[in-house]
């Protein structure tokens, strides 16, 4: 694949193609990645003939290395990019919840080796997980990162927000809570966070980084794509809509209260 703008589509995409044709009597690639313009306020193109370009340093100084990734993330191959530091900060807040969430979920220690994933709801969301690491594998074939991201980040946040709360006593072992049902809420959670970090990766490349040395050899970026199949095996006939509806109860009972 080659990665271009929509400028030099008549200069380098075609010189190279007509010279590897004449020269070599193939192609250079496969596929053309063609990007937007950058859209300043105004909705006009930035430029430096035009005075109206944004340099990055103060912005990744300001929001940080990840934030400003995720907003250049957010925007689609072939469609021009509004200028918007309101999408970087929500990608510093994603940045700052996979930290977050990520503390709780291996602040538990060490997963018992037999543990097994027994309870309901921590398959529904495995079930949930599985069928994103699909939707998300099949767009990055498709060479589409935001649809990717979308599907992940939208997973991501009624995870931290309805599942980490409603499994939370049963992580802790609450009184009352069965062993087995504790060990299944830290393996779920455990088994959830090796995916969703390696699913953020190519757009939150530090704050996933700095999680995997918490606990796992090596670095995230040279770890295989997750596989949807080993959670579809521990999720069951796990049905992530029934996790959907819990979370939109929840978010009720938070209403009320």
């Amino acid at each position: 694949v080659r990665p271009q703008g929509q400028d030099i589509i008549r200069t380098w995409l075609f010189s190279t193609v007509v010279r590897s044709h004449l020269e070599e009597g193939s192609l250079p690639w496969a596929h053309a990645a063609i990007s937007g313009w950058i859209l300043d306020p105004d909705r006009k193109k930035m430029s430096k003939s035009k005075g109206n370009v944004v340099t990055p340093m103060g912005l990744l100084q300001t929001h940080g290395s990840d934030a400003v990734r995720y907003w250049a993330a957010s925007a689609r191959l072939g469609t021009d990019a509004a200028f918007d530091e309101g999408q970087m900060k929500i990608g510093r807040r994603l940045a700052i919840k996979v930290l977050n969430a990520s503390k709780f979920a291996l602040g538990f220690g060490e997963v018992h080796p037999e543990a097994q994933v027994t309870e309901a709801i921590d398959r529904w969301m495995l079930a949930g997980l599985s069928a994103v690491v699909d939707m998300a594998a099949a767009a990055l074939e498709a060479y589409d990162h935001t649809r990717a991201l979308e599907a992940t980040e939208t997973f991501f946040w009624p995870f931290c927000d309805d599942y980490l709360e409603l499994v939370k006593d049963r992580a802790y072992g609450a009184d009352g809570v069965e062993p087995a049902a504790t060990a299944s809420a830290r393996l779920a959670l455990t088994t959830a966070l090796d995916t969703l970090l390696r699913l953020l990766a190519p757009v939150l490349p530090f704050a996933t980084e700095e999680v995997w040395s918490w606990w796992r050899e090596g670095s995230v970026h040279r770890a295989p794509w997750p596989d949807a199949a080993p959670l579809r095996a521990v999720a069951g006939d796990g049905d992530p809509a029934v996790l959907g509806a819990a979370g939109r109860a929840l978010a009720a009972i938070r209403k009320v209260k």
